[in-house]
């Protein structure tokens, strides 16, 4: 039963799915400076993705003491499952990493500049409000405005509505194309990229396939068959993936920005 409501839900969300996989961004990232670009608004997208997570993590098992059980053990195997692999997955090396780390990693070989996420984290750190810490951190509004989708997820509190838009907001939305862009790239840069191209299998390799199963069961378990949670969770991805597209949008113009400033 629960096939048809992922499929339908499927079927909805198809044209904006779309409109990701499709976006002009990846046309226009043909140099190294184009990709530091792309990385620069894309690591706060792995950035908040885990903090996705651990929220599902939190609201779906117990992590306070003392222990009690809490929801159901299915789901409470779902959600750890998946933390494990994101959290603690293995890089190129065989060492233990958790995905944004092994992308900080990435953007550290290419040669992207990575101050304004680790003076973000720094932030946080200390306490600041996610958005606080965005803007003393000197982000643009693209970024702070799709950090802002992901945390009113976060702050309603609704598990069903965090799985849905975990689970098809954020699922692998990288065209083939992308990948072989980075593989040329890699190539003529003599290495430079390794760790980012395997990050990008790697995501799509675990994110694409055991975890979007295990992720499609959890949002399941939670919908049921409560046809008011899936219209929920429907519109709930609907907007995560608009917030996707206008994140895009930003890095997009920002390369235009760029090239056209190269030729002034």
């Amino acid at each position: 039963m629960s096939d048809i409501y992922i499929e339908r839900l499927r079927a909805e969300i198809a044209t904006l799915r779309q409109q990701i996989i499709d976006h002009p961004l990846y046309d226009h990232i043909r140099t190294i400076e184009d990709l530091h670009i792309f990385m620069q608004h894309h690591v706060f997208a792995v950035w908040d993705f885990m903090s996705l997570l651990k929220s599902l993590q939190r609201s779906l098992t117990c992590v306070t003491l003392p222990w009690v059980p809490v929801g159901s053990a299915q789901t409470r195997y779902l959600i750890n499952e998946i933390v494990t692999g994101e959290e603690s997955d293995i890089d190129q090396h065989g060492r233990r990493v958790s995905h944004f780390e092994l992308y900080l990693d990435a953007m550290q070989q290419s040669g992207a500049d990575h101050q304004p996420i680790h003076a973000f984290i720094a932030q946080v750190r200390d306490g600041c409000a996610v958005d606080t810490a965005a803007q003393h951190a000197g982000l643009n509004e693209g970024v702070r405005t799709f950090m802002r989708s992901t945390f009113d997820v976060i702050g309603s509190q609704q598990t069903h509505l965090q799985a849905a838009v975990f689970t098809f907001g954020r699922e692998d939305l990288i065209p083939d194309m992308f990948l072989a862009l980075i593989r040329d790239l890699n190539h003529s840069l003599s290495g430079q990229l390794g760790t980012l191209e395997y990050y990008i299998e790697r995501h799509i390799e675990v994110d694409g396939g055991h975890h979007s199963q295990l992720a499609c069961q959890m949002t399941a378990e939670l919908c049921g068959t409560d046809e008011r949670r899936w219209h929920e969770a429907t519109e709930a991805v609907k907007k995560a993936l608009a917030a996707r597209v206008a994140l895009w949008d930003a890095a997009l113009a920002r390369i235009r920005e760029r090239a056209t400033m190269k030729f002034v």
